[in-house]
């Protein structure tokens, strides 16, 4: 199985936190492709970066769809999802619908951790896209700056286990979800210190990736996330014109 793991920010260190990740999860006969986005911003913390990035997203994903099982857009917030599922037949999984799905597995009622305040309204309304308000306690995140975005986890490790904590106590939550590409690979660090679930949202959307590769899906042919019609396009990447102009 071969899985692609889409990074829609600039930064080649949180890249590395995603790989790592997931190839610590990874089933024996899994090949993992990390990729980083070739413009855009360090990290994604609002609307219109979201945007930007789900842009270079799906031009990533139309260079080279054909040669992957599975995909992850990896990061939190799932910039370009839709329009992934909608143009694409290969599964394609985010970040943050897989880390909250998994945590409604594990409890009745899930909470968001997170290290940046800028990025709470953006994942707000990605709450609400996927449907999932009800099951959410609420959105918890740290002040202040911090350092750089590869190594923000370590450098804010202590305070996001007290957060968590304050969580539990203030959402009367059952699971901690830790949002954001950047705390890729924390929870196993910090499961010990939290005394409930603590997702890591690279790991959940690795696994739910292998499973929906292996039941092989059939794209829609009918509904909302069929292929789109043909149409012609002017001033797009190649790979993604050609893909949407059925060329």
């Amino acid at each position: 199985m071969r899985l692609l793991l889409l990074n829609p920010n600039t930064s080649t260190g949180v890249t590395e936190l995603i790989d790592r990740a997931a190839r610590a999860v990874a089933g024996p006969h899994t090949e993992i492709t990390s990729l980083t986005a070739p413009r855009g911003v360090p990290y994604i913390a609002t609307r219109a970066e979201a945007v930007i990035g789900g842009a270079v997203a799906l031009e990533m994903l139309a260079e080279c769809h054909g040669e992957y099982d599975a995909a992850v857009i990896a990061a939190f917030g799932d910039p370009g999802l839709g329009g992934a599922r909608e143009l694409f037949s290969l599964p394609v999984v985010g970040l943050a619908e897989a880390g909250m799905l998994t945590a409604c597995m594990l409890g009745r009622r899930f909470s968001i951790v997170t290290f940046a305040q800028a990025l709470a309204p953006w994942y707000e309304e990605c709450i609400e896209w996927h449907g999932l308000r009800e099951r959410c306690g609420g959105i918890n995140t740290l002040d202040g700056h911090f350092t750089a975005i590869d190594s923000v986890q370590e450098e804010k490790q202590d305070l996001l286990v007290e957060l968590a904590h304050k969580a539990i106590a203030k959402d009367d939550t059952d699971v901690i979800v830790l949002a954001g590409a950047p705390l890729a690979g924390l929870a196993d660090k910090i499961a010990d210190r939290v005394p409930v679930p603590v997702i890591d949202c690279v790991s959940a959307a690795v696994k739910q990736a292998e499973t929906l590769a292996a039941l092989a899906p059939r794209k829609a042919s009918v509904g909302t996330f069929r292929r789109p019609q043909a149409k012609p396009t002017s001033g797009l990447p190649h790979a993604l014109g050609a893909w949407i102009s059925h060329l």
